[in-house]
């Protein structure tokens, strides 16, 4: 059974930082590649930054230089190090995986977990 568990969300200032993770469990974690995407209120879920593989990241305009995307294949984890936080990055964040990068961050594709929340606000 797959699973993919989220945390490290919460409320933080804007300016401010958060790491989210996401543990992977009932997957050949390393054959996978993984996204994260979020979705805030009233707008579609869109792929914020994904890594390969092969650990190759590829990251959405709107938070490249901010966001950093990691994984480590020993511990079947995924993070993503966000900083200078702004009112926009708030949303639900989920972890999704896939074994074909093309459809990392596509809803109907691979595997998700639940979310956790990041609220950015003063």
């Amino acid at each position: 059974q797959v699973q993919l568990v989220e945390s490290g969300g919460g409320l933080v200032q804007p300016g401010g930082s958060l790491r989210l993770s996401c543990a992977a469990s009932g997957i050949a974690f390393s054959s996978n590649h993984m996204g994260w995407s979020r979705q805030a209120p009233g707008k579609q879920r869109e792929l914020v930054a994904r890594i390969s593989r092969g650990g190759t990241a590829v990251y959405a305009d709107s938070v490249k230089g901010r966001f950093t995307i990691s994984r480590d294949n020993a511990k079947n984890m995924v993070y993503l190090q966000m900083n200078s936080l702004n009112p926009e990055d708030t949303g639900v964040y989920y972890c999704n995986a896939a074994t074909v990068l093309s459809v990392v961050g596509q809803r109907n594709a691979g595997s998700w977990g639940q979310g956790t929340q990041v609220t950015v606000s003063s």
